[in-house]
C-alpha cells in the first residue's frame, strides 16, 4: 500500500514550516501552545480547581499519669521496645495512657488505662495537666490531647499488658523525669512539684 501523498512521511520541511503558519484551509494554523490545552494543570484558569492533597486530621483524646507506690517513694513507668533500635532491646520509658472511651470521663479512663497496662490499681491525687502535640500515622495528621494525673497504689499486681506494653516498672521519684523518653511528660514532671502524698 502508498501511503497519500500528503502523509507525514512524504512532507518536506519547507511544507511542514508553513504549516506552522497555514493549516491548509486558507486559515492561519493556531500556534502551539501548551497552556491553552484542557485539562492542562497549569493553566492559569485551571490552577484555582487544582488543589493540594493533604493528610486527613483526626482528634484522639487520652488519659493516665504517674502511679506513686504505697511507700510514697517510687513511681511507675511502662516501657516499649524503641521500634528504631537495631538491637531490640532499648526501652522507651513513658506514663501509662490511653484513649477515652465513649462514655468515659478522662479520670475513668485514666484508672482504667493504669490497671490494663500495668496491673495496679490505684486512685487519682490530682491533676498534673494536660499535653496535646501532633504526628503523623497512616497518611493522617493526628492532633492527640492526653490528661495526665497524679495516682496513688490502691491494689493489684505488677504486669505489663501482653501486646501493649514491654515492661513495667517502679522507679525512685527523684529519676522519673530523667528516665521518661518523651520531653513533653519530663517537663509536665519537672513542673509537677511534690510528687508523693
Amino acid at each position: 500500500m502508498t501511503p497519500a501523498s500528503n502523509a507525514g512521511g512524504n512532507q518536506d520541511l519547507t511544507s511542514i514550516r508553513k504549516g506552522a503558519q497555514n493549516s491548509g484551509s486558507g486559515k492561519p494554523a493556531k500556534k502551539h501552545n501548551p497552556e491553552n490545552r484542557k485539562g492542562n494543570k497549569s493553566s492559569g484558569k485551571n490552577k484555582s480547581s487544582v488543589r493540594p492533597k493533604y493528610a486527613k486530621r483526626v482528634d484522639e483524646v487520652s488519659a493516665g499519669g504517674l502511679v506513686v507506690d504505697k511507700t510514697g517513694t517510687k513511681g511507675l513507668l511502662i516501657g516499649r521496645l524503641d521500634p528504631k533500635d537495631a538491637s531490640h532491646e532499648r526501652l522507651l520509658w513513658s506514663l501509662p495512657k490511653g484513649h477515652i472511651e465513649d462514655g468515659e470521663t478522662p479520670e475513668q479512663a485514666a484508672i482504667r488505662e493504669v490497671a490494663e497496662e500495668t496491673g495496679i490499681k490505684s486512685e487519682i491525687t490530682r491533676s498534673l495537666g494536660v499535653i496535646d502535640f501532633w504526628f503523623m500515622a497512616s497518611g493522617k495528621r493526628i492532633h492527640k490531647t492526653v490528661h495526665h494525673f497524679l495516682f496513688t497504689e490502691v491494689g493489684g499486681r505488677l504486669a505489663p499488658q501482653v501486646t501493649e506494653v514491654d515492661d513495667v516498672a517502679w522507679f525512685p521519684l527523684e529519676e522519673i523525669a530523667s528516665r521518661l523518653a518523651y520531653p513533653d511528660e519530663r517537663k509536665l514532671i519537672a513542673k509537677s512539684g511534690q510528687l508523693s502524698p
